[in-house]
């Protein structure tokens, strides 16, 4: 989130464990690091850069806790970042201590996630909502009603993330649900919704996005701020929603795993990251907002031209919820697509 298949040839995935000193294996969301950045780093280190791309927070901590996962640099969002130092998963890189962590906003210091600063530097943050192809579509799209209780006009042509990280948050912004609830009778409101939506669902999947919407296979898709703007500038006529009642917000960050074989390597990487000149070029190819300093006057992404990273609605971030509030989310999607 965020996110699209990975595309970049330069790129190598990641076939094994690496151990040499000289190489760095990184877990990312598909395609959400600049191949020219990974090239540039290669040649200023000689490290051998490998690349593995992921399209959901939950395959990312499911690889993690599987252990020995091989990864140096892993990027999940912030309540999936508390997750996993909530169970040991990360190194403790001192981030507050690394000069990358000068260049983040004040904001992100010090958040719920990361409290003090020990195990993360932000990476990208962004919005997750719904776009619609309006070759197809040419009706209001200010409100998550458009998409969850869908016209005429829009059944059999809405698709859904294979995930419920964001989208079980969007019909709770919609029904007016508190985010990590526990109350079984509010999460059956959310469930009645996407089941009554479900019929009019052409597919639920995380994966070929921009050609399933910008090609008009379907007419809206649950996405993200960044890759709508992405698709659109490749010349798809998509247009992202701004619901009254509001998106929902996520901040992906640097993290190591615990036990990493190269540390050092990876501090190395985020430190070059958020360099001013690296987060300047890394903002402009992934097109969602940067957490640390950007040359303004270099940025390719503006207000004028891109009002899918500055909503005009409230943007309400996803949680790390209580075991038994997870449960309910779990439960909810998995009746939900059985």
């Amino acid at each position: 989130m965020k996110k699209t298949l990975l595309t970049g040839t330069a790129l190598i995935c990641l076939a094994a464990p690496a151990l040499a000193e000289g190489t760095l294996n990184i877990y990312a969301w598909s395609d959400s690091i600049a191949p020219e950045l990974i090239e540039k780093f290669s040649a200023e280190t000689g490290a051998t850069v490998n690349y593995d791309g992921f399209n959901s927070n939950e395959d990312a901590l499911t690889k993690l806790q599987a252990g020995a996962s091989g990864y140096d640099i892993v990027t999940p969002s912030q309540h999936f970042v508390k997750i996993m130092i909530d169970e040991g998963l990360l190194e403790d890189i001192d981030a507050k201590d690394l000069d990358a962590y000068a260049a983040v906003d004040d904001r992100w210091k010090g958040q719920w996630w990361d409290p003090e600063n020990d195990y993360s530097i932000p990476m990208a943050y962004g919005t997750a909502g719904f776009a619609v192809n309006r070759d197809l579509y040419d009706g209001p799209v200010d409100s998550w009603g458009v998409y969850f209780e869908p016209t005429e006009a829009l059944q059999g042509k809405i698709a859904s993330l294979s995930y419920p990280d964001e989208v079980v948050g969007a019909a709770q912004l919609y029904l007016g649900v508190e985010f990590c609830t526990e109350d079984k009778s509010e999460m059956k409101k959310v469930y009645d919704l996407l089941m009554a939506q479900k019929p009019y669902v052409a597919a639920y999947s995380s994966d070929n996005i921009e050609n399933r919407l910008g090609s008009g296979e379907v007419a809206a898709h649950f996405w993200w701020d960044g890759n709508v703007l992405r698709t659109r500038d490749a010349g798809a006529n998509l247009e992202y929603a701004m619901p009254k009642e509001g998106l929902v917000g996520w901040l992906d960050s640097y993290v190591v795993p615990k036990g990493a074989a190269n540390v050092d390597m990876a501090k190395k990487f985020i430190e070059f990251m958020s360099t001013e000149e690296n987060a300047t070029i890394q903002y402009n190819y992934y097109a969602h907002s940067a957490p640390v300093k950007i040359d303004e006057a270099s940025a390719k992404y503006t207000p004028e031209n891109a009002p899918e990273l500055f909503p005009t609605v409230p943007v309400e971030f996803s949680k790390a919820c209580s075991p038994a509030a997870q449960d309910l989310v779990t439960k909810v999607w998995t009746d939900l697509l059985q």
